[in-house]
C-alpha cells in the first residue's frame, strides 16, 4: 500500500500543462505500478495476423511480467497464451517468431496442441490427468489484421476500439498485405518519454528533413480539433466520397484516436521525392492522393497508412529506462521486392525518422533523470498532442492507484 501512496503522491506533483516530475521515468516503484495498472490491465498490439499465415506459425512478446505466444491454430484461429510450460515454468516458444507442429516445452518435451491442450507428459504417473494442464489462454482480439492482446483476469471492452477503428482501416484491406520489412530498435529511455515524442512535431524541424519531405503537423494530428480549415475540410470530403473515413474520432477517455491528413509539397508517400514507393494500391478509392491516415491507441502503437503502404509501430517497454520499439512496413501480398519496390527507397525515411526519435529520447531520458530536473510548461500551440497524453496517463494511473488502495485497505 506504501508504494501505491508514493507513486500516487508523486503523480499529484504534476502541474497542469506541465511534464512528469523526473521520478517519473527512472523510480522502479513507478515503473512497477505502471505495469500492474496499465501494460497488464490494457490491450496491447501484438502483431498482424498475415504474420501467421499457416497453422503452427508463431510470434512471442514480453508484457511486462507476462511472456506470451500467439499461435494460428489447425482450424485457423489465433489465439494467445501465456508462453510458459504448466509443468516448471519453462519458456515454451524461445524464438521472436517459428513455426511448429506441435507447441514442445524444450525442457521436459511437454507437448501441446496449436490450440493449447496438453497432448503429452512423460513420466507423470497413472493419476496424472493431462486435462488439467493445458496451456494457460491470454485474452486475444482481432480488428483488421492487427492482434490484440490482454494479459488481466478480465480484459476491458475491445468492442468501442473495434467500432471506432475499423471504418478507418478496413478500406486499407490489411488482411491482403505482408510485412516487406520488421525493424526492432532499442531505446535507452523510458516508453512515455518516447510516446510523448510521437505526440508532437515541434522538433521535427530541427530533426527530421526526410519526414518533412512529406509529412506536414496539423491540429488534428496533435487530438485537438479545433475549427476545421476549409482545406482539410475540402480534403476529407474528397477522401470520404471514396469511401475512406477521415475525420477525428477520439476516444473521449483519450486512449485512441483516428484521423486522416494530407500530405506537404504535393506528396502522396514517405519518400524522399513524396512519389509512391510500392506500384501498388491498399485501397480501392479511386482517390488519387489519400495522404495519411494516422492512428494510436495508448500504451503500445501508434500508425500510418498511406496509398501504397502502411506503417505498424508497436511500443514495449523493457524496464524503467528502456523500451523496444517494433517497426514494420506493410505492402501489399502480391508485391514483389526489386519490382514493386525497393526497399531501401520504401524504408529510408522512418529508418532515418526512428533513429533521430531514439536519440532525442535517449537525451531526454539522461536530463529528466537529473536531481536538477524541473519540468517545464507545454507549448499550447504545438504541445497539445503531449499534454493529452500526460493528461491521460495521469488520469488512469490516480483512477487505478486510489481504487487499489481503497481495496488495500478494505481487507
Amino acid at each position: 500500500m506504501q508504494q501505491h501512496t508514493a507513486v500516487l503522491d508523486l503523480i499529484k506533483q504534476r502541474k497542469t500543462q506541465h511534464g512528469l516530475p523526473g521520478a517519473a521515468y527512472n523510480d522502479p516503484d513507478v515503473y512497477r505500478q505502471e505495469c500492474e495498472q496499465i501494460w497488464h490491465r490494457e490491450w496491447i498490439f501484438a502483431g498482424h495476423t498475415f504474420e501467421l499465415e499457416k497453422p503452427g506459425q508463431y510470434l512471442t512478446l514480453q508484457i511486462g511480467d507476462y511472456p506470451i505466444a500467439i499461435v494460428r491454430g489447425k482450424d485457423g484461429n489465433i489465439r494467445a497464451f501465456h508462453n510458459a510450460c504448466r509443468h516448471r515454468g519453462s519458456k515454451i516458444c524461445t524464438e521472436d517468431k517459428g513455426k511448429v507442429a506441435k507447441l514442445v516445452c524444450p525442457y521436459h518435451k511437454w507437448t501441446f496442441e496449436l490450440d493449447g491442450k496438453l497432448l503429452y507428459a512423460g513420466n507423470m504417473g497413472p493419476e496424472f490427468n493431462t486435462a488439467d494442464h493445458d496451456l494457460l489462454p491470454a485474452h486475444c482480439e482481432v480488428v483488421h489484421s492487427y492482434i490484440y492482446v490482454c494479459v488481466a483476469k478480465v480484459a476491458p471492452d475491445f468492442e468501442k476500439f473495434r467500432s471506432a477503428v475499423s471504418p478507418f482501416i478496413g478500406p486499407h484491406h490489411l488482411e491482403d498485405c505482408k510485412v516487406a520489412f520488421e525493424a526492432n530498435l532499442v531505446e535507452k529511455g523510458n516508453w512515455k518519454l518516447v510516446f510523448e515524442n510521437n505526440r508532437e512535431c515541434y522538433h521535427c524541424d530541427g530533426t527530421h528533413p526526410e519526414l518533412l519531405q512529406s509529412y506536414t503537423e496539423i491540429a488534428s494530428v496533435q487530438g485537438i480539433s479545433g475549427e476545421e480549415d476549409p482545406e482539410l475540410t475540402a480534403y476529407w470530403n474528397t477522401c470520404e466520397a471514396g469511401g475512406l473515413a477521415s475525420r477525428l474520432v477520439m476516444d473521449p477517455a483519450g486512449q485512441f484516436r483516428m484521423t486522416r491528413i494530407p500530405l506537404d509539397h504535393g506528396a502522396s508517400s514517405y519518400t524522399m521525392d513524396g512519389q509512391p514507393a510500392v506500384n501498388r494500391r491498399l485501397d480501392r478509392s479511386g482517390v488519387e492522393n489519400i495522404g495519411a491516415l494516422l492512428y494510436f491507441n495508448y500504451p503500445s502503437t501508434w500508425n500510418h497508412f498511406l496509398g501504397d503502404h502502411a506503417l505498424s509501430f508497436r511500443v514495449l517497454p523493457r524496464g524503467p529506462g528502456e523500451t523496444v520499439v517494433t517497426t514494420k512496413w506493410l505492402v501489399p501480398k502480391d508485391a514483389q521486392e526489386g519490382v514493386d519496390y525497393d526497399l531501401e527507397r520504401l524504408t529510408k525515411v522512418w529508418m532515418a525518422t526512428n533513429d533521430q526519435d531514439r536519440r532525442l529520447v535517449e537525451g531526454a531520458q539522461v536530463g529528466v533523470t537529473s536531481p536538477a530536473y524541473q519540468p517545464g510548461p507545454y507549448s499550447q500551440l504545438v504541445e497539445n498532442g503531449v499534454c493529452q497524453f500526460v493528461d491521460w496517463y495521469c488520469e488512469l494511473m490516480t483512477r487505478r492507484l486510489a481504487e487499489t488502495e481503497t481495496a488495500s485497505q478494505a481487507i
